[in-house]
């Protein structure tokens, strides 16, 4: 075991697997020589050489297009796109190409891409450098969804990853990617894709999250205890596609009360599919109708920024709302 940050488990788990397996190949804006915008790809274009981890040209739509190329002739491609915010520009090849490649072929050809890309609030990125796409492809049949929110599931998700057969969209909380720190195995290690994880135990309200949104979450339950005698049990999602519904179920019935905490918009983000799990699933369990918080509807801002993103005050004053419905 050793103590990282988010950043250094994700650099962790791309040397590891790179060591591992020779067909991973790792491309994208400054990664090669300049190792990346956050340093991500530290020491990759050193130890593997311009072959393996090697820097592209400004083109996200040529980046993905490459990284399909790649991934159909055998190899194991890990493209990252500098932001999420520059996603779009490859958004068809994404949608229309990658996510089909198994189904359009019958299960003959896979297409195993894993695009990392760092995602949402906290550098003061004002609105080209700060969104959060994520239900964009939750919205699209043949992806999966990755958001980690400890060093720990970061490498070993980020490992699972690149071992699938399947693309993934792994998003990063950039907020969180030197203030979170944590025990990571060394060396071969992974941390199956779908599986929630259970943060704290609770009997009276389930509050649902993923990403750097997990820490301020905790510190509102905390004060929530403290304050009001609540206690909450808070799961973070981390796959939101696959996600795992008995998870979520079992909690809210467990619990009778559901909140989900996003810094995306609020209207139609993630939250509003978490939330429909439970209402088509778990109604008769509710005590008191579930609770959204997330960011607000418009582009994220410069200087409001930490309006804009839900902290631990914002989560508070949700939980005492959801606890005096009556």
């Amino acid at each position: 075991m050793a103590q990282m940050t988010l950043l250094q488990a994700i650099n962790d788990a791309l040397k590891t697997e790179m060591r591992r397996d020779d067909r991973v190949v790792v491309f994208g804006e400054d990664v090669g020589v300049n190792e990346g915008v956050f340093r991500a790809t530290e020491g990759l274009n050193k130890e593997f050489g311009e072959e393996r981890a090697f820097s592209t040209p400004l083109t996200e739509t040529g980046i993905v297009g490459a990284a399909i190329g790649m991934a159909l002739y055998g190899l194991k491609p890990v493209p990252e796109i500098q932001f999420a915010d520059y996603i779009y520009p490859a958004f068809d090849q994404v949608v229309s190409e990658l996510a089909k490649f198994r189904y359009r072929s019958g299960g003959e050809y896979t297409c195993p891409v894993v695009i990392r890309t760092p995602y949402g609030g906290g550098i003061r990125g004002g609105l080209y450098h700060s969104q959060s796409p994520e239900a964009y492809f939750t919205h699209t049949p043949g992806l999966k969804v990755v958001i980690p929110s400890t060093p720990e599931d970061a490498k070993g998700l980020l490992a699972s990853a690149i071992r699938g057969e399947d693309p993934v969209i792994f998003l990063e909380p950039k907020k969180i990617y030197r203030s979170v720190k944590g025990e990571v195995p060394t060396g071969d290690f992974t941390v199956p894709i779908g599986p929630a994880r259970l943060v704290q135990e609770g009997s009276d309200l389930s509050i649902f999250c993923y990403g750097a949104m997990v820490e301020p979450c905790r510190l509102a339950a905390e004060k929530a205890l403290e304050k009001e005698g609540v206690k909450c049990e808070i799961i973070d999602l981390r796959t939101l596609y696959p996600v795992d519904e008995e998870a979520i179920l079992n909690s809210v019935k467990k619990t009778g009360r559901a909140m989900i905490v996003y810094e995306a918009p609020k209207t139609s983000g993630y939250g509003a599919e978490v939330a429909a799990i439970i209402a088509e699933n778990a109604v008769e369990y509710l005590e008191a109708p579930i609770k959204r918080i997330g960011g607000f509807d418009t582009p994220f801002p410069y200087t409001l920024e930490k309006i804009y993103v839900p902290d631990a005050i914002r989560i508070f004053l949700g939980i005492k709302e959801v606890m005096e419905y009556h």
